[in-house]
């Protein structure tokens, strides 16, 4: 299947659906962002430190895999020039919603993040990238081509999931029963699911998902070229949180060949 357009129609159905991910900006927020006071996410909850996102004004931003009009709008609005990347038709429509109606200049593209190849190298200062790599099967592509996109000293604020989350059994869990450990990470919905099962996502407009190993999420930013200067864990709203919490964001920093070669050797 074509994982990609599926993927697109899934979220512009989770768009009507009204998924917390798919909710703008209220315009209390963006009048705080005018005077200052950003506030925006990465994972569910947590905000991003102030010290991640540094100055705004001024500074060239992609929001990558971040449509919905959170996040863009936000940062446009603290006066950061601001590119906004999805595959969602209606999730940019979101973001073009708000850009227009509080005169942001969002420049919205819609495609996929393995393949920037539209965007030129080192073109933007910040890469705001939250949860949403779980809807690709590989994700090394995402850290080479935001590496090359980041001028020298730019930072990637990415949010992911937890691998924890896609061993368990959830059909199990939601119907009442126990937690159970059942797949493997790597996870791929295409892998494990029935014939029968992967036909009503379809069916439901469901997107699909990938659970990631950590090394893919952490060493594959630093085999970018990244050095990864911050990380914190966020909870969300499943019973794992019982036990640990579920989504994790990494602050990591584009530097020149010379200084990760110096690094590299100490």
């Amino acid at each position: 299947m074509d994982l990609l357009e599926h993927n697109r129609k899934a979220w512009n159905s989770e768009v009507t659906k009204g998924n917390r991910w798919t909710v703008p900006a209220s315009a209390k927020e963006i009048a705080a962002a005018r005077q200052g006071d950003v506030t925006i996410v990465l994972t569910p909850y947590k905000p991003v430190p102030a010290d991640w996102l540094g100055e705004l004004a001024g500074a060239d931003v992609l929001c990558l895999a971040s449509g919905g009009g959170q996040q863009g709008p936000i940062l446009a609005a603290a006066g950061a020039c601001v590119t906004v990347l999805d595959n969602s038709d209606e999730q940019l429509a979101c973001d073009i919603r708000l850009s227009e109606e509080y005169d942001l200049g969002i420049r919205t593209v819609r495609g996929n993040m393995q393949d920037l190849s539209m965007l030129s190298d080192t073109s933007f200062d910040l890469i705001v990238h939250p949860v949403s790599n779980c809807f690709i099967d590989d994700i090394l592509p995402v850290w080479r081509e935001a590496y090359r996109v980041l001028r020298p000293s730019g930072r990637l604020l990415s949010g992911f999931c937890n691998p924890l989350l896609y061993l368990l059994d959830w059909d199990q869990i939601d119907s009442g029963g126990d937690l159970v450990l059942r797949y493997a990470i790597p996870y791929s919905d295409l892998a494990v699911l029935s014939p029968e099962q992967l036909a009503q996502r379809v069916q439901e407009n469901q997107p699909l998902e990938f659970g990631h190993s950590l090394e893919d999420q952490i060493q594959g930013q630093i085999a970018a070229g990244f050095v990864i200067t911050g990380c914190y864990e966020d909870h969300g709203d499943d019973v794992l949180n019982r036990y640990t919490e579920s989504f994790i964001a990494t602050r990591a920093v584009k530097v020149s060949g010379k200084t990760l070669s110096a690094l590299n050797s100490s």
